[in-house]
Formats: structure tokens, sequence, C-alpha cells
């Protein structure tokens, strides 16, 4: 399973996700989606604006968790 650790790097950032939403053009509901792990795909603009806008690399925000079925 891949986890999405959106919400981890928003509080080392000090960012709210409104704010997040404003400077990567990706709607509010959107990001919530992301954020709760329910999005079944990321688009790699996407995930550029993101890793852009956070100043991280893909691997802070994406995780692979082995064992751990999807729900």
């Amino acid at each position: 399973m891949i986890r999405i650790n959106l919400d981890v790097m928003l509080a080392r950032r000090k960012m709210s996700l409104t704010e997040l939403s404003e400077r990567v053009g990706v709607t509010l509901a959107n990001l919530s989606i992301l954020k709760t792990g329910k999005a079944k795909a990321v688009r790699f603009t996407t995930l550029d604006a993101l890793c852009r806008a956070l100043d991280c690399q893909p691997g802070d925000i994406l995780e692979y968790a082995p064992g751990e079925a999807e729900e």
C-alpha cells in the first residue's frame, strides 16, 4: 500500500491545506481526498506542484508500506 504523508509535510512547513491549495492550484476537495489516502491516482504534474510548494521530494510525500492491505 502507498501512504500519503501530506499532513506530515504540511505540519513541518506550518502550512494549511487551504494555503497549499492556493499555491498549487488544486481544489481543496481534491487535496483532502489525497491527504486522507482515498485518491486512486496522482498526476505527476500535481506531485511536481506539491513538491515545489512544500520544498520536498516525492518520497517525503509518498511512502510504500509493505504488507498493508488497501481498505
